[in-house]
Parts: C-alpha cells; sequence; structure tokens
C-alpha cells in the first residue's frame, strides 16, 4: 500500500472498530492486541505432491485465504514444523502475501518456534537463544514478511531456562521480528514459571496466550489440565487446537460405516482408536440441538467455546471454502441462554466454563 498517495476507500473509518467484515474480535491476554473470534488453523497447508503429508495445496489454500478476508477470519495460525517439518504451511502462506501485500495488515498472523526443522543437529530445535534466532529467521524467509505478529513456543524445553528464552525473545521484538509472544502445549505450572521469569527481568513481552488442545466434549489434554481455568483468571488467553474433536463436532462419523477416504481420521488411520473414546450418543444429542436451532453441530460447538470465560479466538482448520464459510458463520453467532445450557448439560465438567454452574 503506498502511503503517500490519497485512498477514498479509506476515508471516515471510524474511531473505533470492534469488528472486520462482519467478525467480532477480542482481545488476547492483557495486550491492547485484539483477533478475530474465528480464526484459521492452517497446518495441513503445504505441497502434497512433494509427500509433505499436506492435505491442502497451494491452489485451494489460496482461495480459502482469498475468502476468510472477505469473512474477516484475519487470524491465522501455522508453525514451522507443520506436515512433517518441511515448512510448507508457512511456504504457502507466504506466497499468498506476495501477491496480496496490501492484505497484511489486516491479518494477525501467528507461527511456531522450537521443534527441530531445517537441519539435523541439536541445535536445530530447542528453545536455546540460537535456535530462536535462527528458527524465526527463517520463519521470515519462508513467510516473506518483515515480522510476525504472534511468535509460540511450540512446546516447553525444560533443558533451557527461561530467562535465556525470554531474552532472545526481547531481542526478536527489538529487531521488529516480532510483535508479541505466547506459548503452547504448556501447563499451568511451566506458564507460571515463565511469567515469574517476565517478571524478575521486567520483560516488556510477556505471553499474551496459551494455544493448548480442547473440545467441548474431551476437554482439556490430560498432560495439561487446568489452563482453561488459569487463562479465565485474565492473564493470557487459551486458545484450543483441535477444537472440533478431529472432526467428530461436525457429526461427520456419526454413521462410522459412511467414513472413507477423502475423511482425514479414515486417511489416518485414526478412525476406530478415535471412535472408542467419543461418547457417540453425546455427539447426537449436540446435532440435535443444533438442527433445532437451524445450524451445524460444528458452528454449535465453536460458538459454545467462544462462551467459555478465558477462551479466545478459535482456530479450526480447513480444507475447503465451505468449511470456511461455516465456520465463519460460528464466530458471528450469539447462542440463546437455553442453547447454552443444554450444551453444558452435555458436555459436562469438559465443557464448563471455569467455576461455572453445576
Amino acid at each position: 500500500m503506498d502511503m503517500t498517495q490519497p485512498n477514498p476507500a479509506n476515508y471516515r473509518i471510524p474511531f473505533v472498530l470492534n469488528d472486520f467484515n462482519g467478525m467480532p474480535y477480542r482481545y488476547l491476554g492483557r495486550s491492547g492486541l485484539r483477533a478475530s473470534n474465528m480464526g484459521l488453523g492452517a497446518w495441513k497447508f503445504g505441497f502434497p505432491a512433494t509427500g509433505d503429508g499436506a492435505r491442502t495445496d497451494a491452489r485451494d489454500a489460496w482461495k480459502i485465504l482469498d475468502r476468510a478476508i472477505e469473512l474477516g477470519v484475519a487470524f491465522w495460525d501455522t508453525a514451522n514444523r507443520y506436515n512433517d517439518a518441511s515448512g510448507n504451511s508457512e511456504r504457502v502462506i507466504g506466497q499468498w502475501f506476495k501477491q496480496n501485500p496490501d492484505q497484511r495488515r489486516n491479518v494477525v498472523l501467528a507461527t511456531k518456534v522450537v521443534g527441530g526443522i531445517d537441519g539435523w543437529t541439536p541445535n536445530h530445535c530447542g528453545a536455546s537463544r540460537a535456535n530462536i534466532l535462527d528458527a524465526t529467521a527463517a520463519c521470515l524467509q519462508r513467510l516473506q514478511l518483515d515480522y510476525i505478529d504472534i511468535l509460540y513456543l511450540h512446546r516447553f524445553d525444560g533443558a533451557t531456562p527461561a530467562e535465556e528464552t525470554l531474552s532472545a525473545i526481547e531481542d526478536l521484538v527489538a529487531r521488529g521480528w516480532i510483535r508479541y509472544f505466547a506459548v503452547s502445549n504448556f501447563t499451568v505450572e511451566q506458564i507460571k514459571l515463565f511469567q515469574d521469569a517476565e517478571s524478575r527481568a521486567s520483560c516488556r513481552c510477556r505471553a499474551v496466550a496459551v494455544q493448548n488442545k480442547f473440545d467441548i466434549l474431551g476437554g482439556e489434554s490430560p498432560r495439561h489440565p487446568g489452563v482453561l481455568e488459569f487463562a479465565a483468571s485474565g492473564a493470557l488467553s487459551f486458545i484450543a487446537y483441535t477444537p472440533l474433536g478431529g472432526g467428530w463436532l461436525t457429526g461427520r462419523y456419526l454413521d462410522l460405516a459412511k467414513a472413507g477416504p477423502g475423511d482425514r481420521l479414515y486417511d489416518e488411520k485414526n478412525l476406530d482408536r478415535a471412535a472408542a473414546a467419543v461418547n457417540q450418543d453425546k455427539v447426537r444429542a449436540l446435532h440435535e440441538i443444533a438442527c433445532a436451532g437451524g445450524i451445524s453441530a460444528a458452528q454449535l460447538a465453536l460458538a459454545y467455546m467462544l462462551t467459555l470465560p478465558g477462551m479466545g479466538p478459535c482456530i479450526p482448520a480447513v480444507s475447503s471454502v465451505a468449511q470456511l464459510e461455516a465456520n465463519a458463520a460460528a464466530g458471528k453467532l450469539t447462542l440463546p441462554p437455553e442453547q447454552i445450557r443444554q450444551v453444558r448439560e452435555i458436555c459436562g465438567q469438559a465443557g464448563m466454563p471455569a467455576g461455572g454452574e453445576s
């Protein structure tokens, strides 16, 4: 965008904006940064023909990204390691930004570092200063961008002092490479460890979010219990990955006999194992509530998640524009109290707001 030239399309912008293309926004943690209620998980964008394990090629991904902007789905989540540590999800997004540079500021873009990538030495992974700096530089190259809005630590690294990691994060902020910092797959104790280190070091850049696994039936990962309740204290936002339970909450697997090639769990050979862990009666009950309300089960699940204390934006992955459009509609829904009560009763403790009613 050439700021030296007048742009009548941007005349008379309101002093304060609370949505983008009709999509409401919410704050991330205690920061002033806001992100769209409904985000986009790009973990399966890549180049399937190269054998990277991606499900959505660049051509289809760019259609999704184009439509995401139109719908206000402007919080995009990726990671350097997605798709067999190939970096290809970042490359696909980077190519899109190369063709759409005027959209850069419209998007809150998050990526992740710490996991091994780009080389085979022990220094090609971890939360050391060396890897944080080198891995972030590589992310920027693949994304073809000057800065990243949110940089996550993809996993806790107990071998590296938190102070060393935070020092590297501070330097990235000072260089203008990143603007905000977050964590992923962390326990409450690990988050507190970093918060204590942030306070001791008087860090300017404090974690604004934690991205952990969560869905309204399965709840949090057993390895990271209680993080949503901790987030509800206002310390940071909880951003859930796999918010639709790998597809179960879409109602797609209500009839297992109909699952086949093209269905994610079938293709990944996880269908039988996942089926044993899911309460199909609860899925059917949610499906019935959704149908009665004129929405899909997936929309019901996502809209309900957005009511939970501490919950940040939802970031479901999509492989088609149709899925994106359905998710975007969920981000704009306001569920009636009775529907919220019904969902809460079905989901039990997993889907209860922290400190919520029994």
